[in-house]
């Protein structure tokens, strides 16, 4: 059996995607390895300025607990929803399609002066919502999430039988939790993981919301040392970069772990 050709179009194609994603990382690992006194290669000092910096630290634990808290609470709120309108009401789809495409109109900027100025106009501030960024971020960065997480969710649902699946679990005796969480979520972890992965960057990169509303995150830090030491910041976005793709890396294997109880009902002929 002959193996296929590839195409020589294709391989071009390849070498430039590559080159356009690589070449700016190895010119920011180039430029963080220069020493700040002399400026010349190669010194990890920049390195040991970030790694020893209790800011560094704390901002990114920050991003990483904000991007966890709006991945679950956006699942929790998309899936049974989608869910729900691809079962019984299909024909709300292109109307929640339309909402979801609200947050790319809206700038985040307009968004989170429209927020703030809303909870800071009421009669009785909610002063504990908006001092606490697990609060008032997270809920800023669900709306943000929220095309995200429904296109990859809807992308799910229809590549599935949802009503087949619902119909032999729940003629089983299954219950609309039990159906949900062991049936339906299973078969669609491949877009709940898109729709993660994707609010996973948003959040890590997001900085108007988090800079308006005077919250240190991650990217905020990234902006202050940017400022005042270029070589330790070029080395904090490298740094980053790397874990960032460790935390999505550990998201695809605690799913492919999930997903070996993949459940597909189907009927027999």
């Amino acid at each position: 059996m002959r193996k296929p050709r590839i195409a020589p179009s294709a391989v071009v194609w390849l070498v430039l995607g590559g080159a356009f994603f690589l070449i700016p990382l190895v010119a920011t690992l180039l430029f963080s390895l220069k020493d700040a006194q002399t400026g010349k290669c190669c010194s990890l000092s920049a390195y040991g300025v970030i790694l020893h910096d209790p800011q560094f630290w704390s901002t990114i634990k920050l991003s990483f607990r904000l991007a966890l808290e709006t991945i679950v609470v956006g699942l929790l709120l998309f899936v049974p929803t989608v869910y729900w309108v691809h079962l019984k009401v299909p024909r709300l789809r292109p109307v929640v399609g339309f909402l979801a495409l609200v947050p790319f109109v809206i700038p985040p900027i307009i968004m989170v002066v429209g927020l703030l100025k809303f909870y800071k106009d009421t009669l009785h501030s909610p002063f504990w919502f908006l001092d606490n960024p697990n609060l008032f971020l997270v809920g800023a960065y669900v709306i943000l999430a929220f095309p995200y997480i429904y296109f990859s969710l809807d992308a799910g649902f229809r590549a599935i039988d949802v009503h087949t699946l619902t119909e032999a679990s729940r003629g089983l005796g299954a219950s609309w939790r039990t159906t949900l969480g062991r049936v339906i979520l299973p078969n669609i972890r491949v877009a709940a993981l898109s729709g993660a992965f994707l609010t996973l960057a948003i959040v890590m990169g997001e900085f108007t919301i988090a800079s308006l509303s005077a919250f240190s995150t991650f990217p905020t830090y990234l902006e202050f040392i940017n400022e005042s030491q270029a070589y330790p910041a070029a080395a904090a976005t490298l740094l980053s970069f790397g874990i960032t793709w460790a935390a999505m890396l550990s998201i695809l294997l605690i799913g492919r772990r999930g997903g070996q109880r993949t459940v597909r009902v189907g009927i027999g002929r």
